[in-house]
């Protein structure tokens, strides 16, 4: 089933029915230099809905275009030994900790 499909038209019939239900309501707007009387309530609610996404834009933009931080240098772990190979244990100088505060 394209369950895509099915979820945008009960979301759609959803908002039919938002908007039924509030055909009757309105409200005015105020920009401080003009004034818009008799707006209906469900073109405010769409209308903040879509500058809500509109402004969230940027950030998404913002964060594709981010560059990815490389590894710092011995950031890899080491590799594991082979078959027959002893495991090399490095040995830290005195006074210092390992990565995870053990010695």
């Amino acid at each position: 089933m394209p369950w895509r499909l099915i979820g945008f038209i009960v979301l759609f019939g959803i908002v039919l029915v938002f908007i039924a239900f509030n055909l009757g309501n309105t409200s005015d707007i105020s920009f401080g230099f003009k004034v818009f009387s008799g707006v209906p309530v469900y073109f405010i609610v769409f209308a903040s809905f879509i500058l809500g996404l509109l402004s969230a834009v940027p950030s998404i933009v913002s964060s594709k275009f981010r560059k990815k931080e490389k590894p710092k240098e011995g950031g890899k772990p080491p590799k594991a030994p082979k078959k027959g190979e002893e495991a090399v244990i490095e040995e830290l100088p005195s006074g210092e900790e390992g990565p995870y505060g053990i010695n």
